[in-house]
């Protein structure tokens, strides 16, 4: 008989990490959070962390209920932080019926976080065929092939459907109407470092009368 294993909750409870990589304080930190942001991505990208354009995306619907997945930062500027995807998936739904939304970067290897709040808006019809265009072929027929957020019988839809569009558009697929961008104009800002003994530093930016208020927040 074999005895009996150690609960996973117990493995889970001596888990231990010491954040020793680096601190984040007011003297040496930007005044406008989207210059402090732009330097952090910079960072993760020249180490080549995999996937540092990855971020989280948290929604509400109308029942209240909040979501959470995983989208990719495709722009960066003073108007706000975009990302493209369907329109009529789940997340595209709840952001007609709130435009609120938050984002997270967590870049584990720098044990840096970025969390991001503010309210969302469609890009431009310009901007999200400006876009789709640089896609692969096999990403803008993706785009018509799935529904996204519906249910479906098999993975047998998606390989049909792929094959029906791409037989329909060949090389030149136009931009779904159902398909684009996402601006995030943010109104607070939080940048996380982690810090021996779980003293983390955070910095948190909020916007006051048009002016960018920094704070530091116990962690």
């Amino acid at each position: 008989m074999n005895p009996p294993s150690t609960p996973l909750s117990t493995h889970l409870a001596d888990l231990r990490k010491s954040y020793e990589r680096a601190e984040l304080n007011e003297a040496a930190s930007h005044a406008d959070p989207l210059q402090q942001f732009n330097q952090w991505l910079s960072e993760a990208i020249s180490a080549q962390l995999p996937e540092p354009n990855a971020m989280t995306l948290a929604t509400v619907g109308s029942d209240l209920r909040p979501s959470t997945r995983i989208v990719l930062i495709k722009g960066c500027d003073e108007r706000g932080i975009v990302w493209f995807t369907n329109y009529e998936s789940r997340k595209g739904r709840q952001l007609a019926g709130n435009p609120y939304a938050a984002l997270q970067f967590h870049w584990v290897e720098l044990e840096r976080v970025v969390r991001i709040e503010g309210v969302v808006e469609k890009v431009s019809d310009a901007e999200s065929d400006a876009y789709y265009k640089t896609r692969p072929l096999d990403s803008r027929i993706g785009a018509w092939a799935s529904p996204q957020s519906e249910v479906i019988s098999g993975r047998g839809v998606l390989v049909a459907n792929a094959a029906k569009f791409g037989a329909q558009y060949l090389l030149n697929p136009p931009r779904p109407p159902h398909w684009g961008g996402y601006r995030l104009k943010a109104d607070r800002w939080e940048f996380w470092q982690g810090r021996k003994s779980r003293l983390h530093d955070r910095l948190r930016y909020r916007l006051q009368d048009a002016e960018w208020v920094r704070e530091r927040l116990a962690p």
